[in-house]
């Protein structure tokens, strides 16, 4: 989230506990290429126990191990064409136990792939570089989103934090965290473009901090967005994490909208991420970081 790497060390591993996160978090390819090893693995194993067992399978085609591997993948698989068959006791045992987890695989397998399928996928765009500039004798903080679907998000809101590095007596060196007052939090139809404003007053932990204090208490903003998607009728959450050094000073964002006549409304997304340089008109308590 950060940019930086991060190396831990002591931190207990819970593989086989976290089964459910790597198989919802991994890459698609990596996911099929997973199920396909499990699958083979499978059935080299339960392969064996049909050439553990004398004559287990009938009319086997063709002899010998790869002949127990075809009726164990058509086992597994639960398709039964009906040359290959168990013919004893100990066969049809081992038949039991692999159409049991046969079944129970493809069941997980269809959940896992559903899961990842209907998951909330975020819409929400965020400009590359939040900016800051003065504005009415006061210095604001700016950052731009849109709504990449150009569809309906309801009940809009947005969280700003500052997190920097702190140094107490009786806590030692830690990151803390604190909540910057937006202008305006919420909005009702989220459809196109919404720039969120922080003002840096007396209010605001940046206030009278200088861009020096900033980055060498490692400072960064931390943008979270929350709402309904009207089409899917799904959460769709949004997070940006922005390094101090990001922050264009003196910049406001070009203007996406076009004006014209007539009913159409042009919108220039590739100027989203544009911001240009403007004169700093500041007064002694505005004056930037």
């Amino acid at each position: 989230m950060s940019g930086r790497q991060v190396v831990t060390y002591g931190m207990p591993t819970r593989f086989w506990q976290d089964i459910y996160y790597y198989a919802m978090t991994i890459s698609w390819p990596w996911f099929f290429a997973s199920f396909a090893f499990l699958f083979a693995m499978m059935n080299f194993v339960f392969a064996g126990l049909y050439m553990a067992g004398e004559q287990a399978i009938a009319n086997m085609y063709p002899e010998g191990f790869w002949g127990a591997f075809f009726f164990s993948v058509e086992t597994l698989a639960t398709v039964g064409y009906g040359d290959m068959h168990p013919q004893t006791v100990y066969g049809h045992w081992v038949s039991i136990i692999e159409i049991f987890l046969g079944m129970s695989g493809l069941a997980l397998v269809t959940g896992l792939i559903f899961a990842r399928f209907s998951r909330p996928r975020s819409s929400i765009v965020f400009a590359e570089h939040p900016v800051s500039h003065v504005a009415d004798g006061k210095r604001l903080l700016m950052i731009r989103m849109a709504n990449a679907r150009m569809n309906v998000i309801s009940e809009a809101s947005a969280k700003l934090r500052l997190i920097w590095n702190e140094v107490s007596v009786t806590n030692g060196k830690f990151r803390k965290i604190h909540d910057l007052t937006l202008q305006r939090d919420q909005h009702p139809i989220f459809v196109l473009g919404w720039t969120i404003f922080h003002v840096i007053d007396e209010a605001s932990p940046l206030y009278g901090v200088s861009l020096e204090e900033l980055k060498q208490r490692q400072a960064a903003l931390i943008l979270s967005v929350d709402g309904v998607d009207e089409t899917t009728n799904q959460n769709q959450r949004g997070r940006q994490y922005y390094p101090i050094e990001l922050v264009r000073w003196n910049h406001r964002y070009l203007d996406v909208f076009e004006d014209q006549d007539g009913p159409t409304q042009v919108i220039h997304y590739s100027r989203f991420h544009l911001s240009e340089e403007i004169d700093a008109v500041l007064s002694e308590q505005a004056e930037a970081p």
